[in-house]
């Protein structure tokens, strides 16, 4: 028993012992291998303790990575401190191991206690001064002391892992399982393999020299994959944060568009106010100043063509200044004036009539400047009628359909002429009627042919 040294001691001894050179020949299969995997961990080991302390050294939220870096530093040193010069760093560096596998394992869950802070340096200054007494090392004080030491290892082993099932049932979230998932399948099986390497010690000394060096992988190979996680972990959240980061971007491009979204409104409203104070100003003069002199005019010219033309420019002025002062028209209201006024034209002159109002009664109501589009095109398709058609018949009529309004105009009299080829905005102010309806998102259709008359067809949102 006093010739065991449990934990790693047996695997570097075996491979760092000036006697290994000389003897490698002799040395069994099993036990060559592993004193080269124990190399090639070690490797591993101190390559991955240098990143993982760059890692630490830049970010300061994964300051306890330390103790992972000097978890891995002191395994790699005690596997090299077999030589016969180096053996009483053994004690020292053992102690550090536990410390900071301890403190690692713990600090993980968040899990600090002063006192074990305490217990521990006190231990790593106690034990390494016990067993530099002669015989200490040799004799039953080392081998209590590497017992108690692989014993806090799975003890600590054992916290961690409860400590985690714990938050799982506080928060058993997907990502909490899938921790506690990989813990357990990294801190299990090293606990089974210091447990193992205890009992074997106890029971059969060539079964523990046989199996020693494949159970004291455990450890490090444990030490290598909490490194990867880290390093796992640390990757993660730099993708996490270019994903916080290009979310934070997006949201303020669209809080910036919504924005100038929202200034442009602003921009548009104002520009609306003042657009409206100088068409209510222009109407206002037009009405108060050009409509007296044009109402002075129909009253005391001598002549009747030059008071009819007063009396029209005042009517069109009037209009001008209905569009302009914006006040929506009901349509009921509009159908009245429209039909006093067509129905007179056509009366005076010698054409007959027909006026054919909705169905229903209409509650909508027309934007001003299309009530004054409207009225223009009106107008000019009666005008066309009485100048133009030859008719002696006309029928006007009016329906709502699907939130349009549709007003229609047909003559029976001798159509357009054929030399317009067909082109019917050419003539007759049909370019104008067209541009008028397109001004209000609607539509003005025109359909005529030599002896059966024409029929316009106006189509505007209600």
């Amino acid at each position: 028993m006093a010739r065991r040294l449990p934990l790693v001691l047996l695997p570097a001894t075996v491979l760092c012992c000036p006697a290994v050179a000389q003897a490698q020949a002799q040395m069994p299969a099993s036990l060559y291998w592993a004193a080269t995997l124990h190399g090639w961990v070690a490797a591993m080991l101190a390559l991955m303790a240098t990143v993982i302390g760059l890692v630490s050294g830049r970010h300061p939220r994964e300051r306890p990575a330390n103790f992972l870096v000097g978890m891995m530093l002191s395994w790699v040193v005690l596997r090299a401190a077999a030589a016969p010069g180096a053996a009483g760093l053994k004690p020292l560096l053992m102690t550090l191991l536990v410390l900071c596998a301890v403190q690692y394992l713990l600090r993980q869950m968040s899990w600090q206690r002063g006192w074990l802070d305490h217990a521990l340096l006190i231990q790593c200054l106690v034990v390494p001064a016990s067993l530099l007494l002669p015989g200490g090392q040799v004799g039953l004080l080392g081998v209590a002391w590497y017992v108690v030491l692989e014993l806090e290892l799975i003890a600590a082993m054992g916290w961690a892992l409860w400590l985690r099932r714990r938050h799982l049932r506080a928060d058993p979230d997907a990502a909490q399982a899938r921790e506690f998932r990989l813990m357990a399948l990294l801190l299990l099986p090293a606990m089974a393999a210091l447990l193992a390497e205890m009992l074997l010690a106890a029971v059969s000394e060539s079964l523990w020299l046989t199996a020693s060096p494949w159970l004291t992988l455990a450890l490090p190979l444990l030490t290598l994959a909490l490194g990867l996680q880290l390093v796992s972990g640390v990757a993660h959240a730099r993708v996490d944060a270019e994903r916080r980061v290009a979310a934070t971007e997006q949201r303020m491009a669209d809080r910036v568009a919504e924005v100038e979204r929202v200034h442009g409104q602003l921009a548009e409203q104002k520009l609306e106010q003042v657009t409206e104070r100088e068409r209510k100003r222009i109407a206002a003069d037009l009405h108060d100043d050009l409509g007296a002199k044009l109402l002075t005019i129909v009253h005391t010219s001598e002549s009747d063509r030059i008071s009819t033309l007063a009396r029209e420019a005042l009517e069109e002025m009037r209009l001008s200044v209905r569009g302009l002062t914006g006040r929506p028209v009901h349509l009921i209201d509009a159908l009245g004036d429209w039909r006093a006024e067509v129905v007179s034209r056509l009366g005076q002159a010698n054409i007959l009539a027909e006026w054919k109002s909705p169905a229903e009664d209409v509650e909508h109501t027309l934007q001003a400047r299309s009530y004054v589009q409207t009225t223009r095109i009106l107008r000019e398709s009666v005008s066309n009628i009485i100048k133009h058609s030859g008719a002696t018949h006309a029928t006007i009529s009016s329906a709502v359909q699907a939130g349009d309004f549709i007003l229609t105009i047909q003559d029976n009299g001798q159509g357009i002429p054929a030399e317009l080829d067909g082109r019917l905005d050419r003539g007759h102010g049909m370019a104008s009627m067209k541009s008028r309806a397109k001004q209000m998102h609607g539509q003005c259709l025109v359909e005529s042919g030599p002896g059966w008359g024409t029929v316009i067809r106006l189509t505007i949102p209600l």
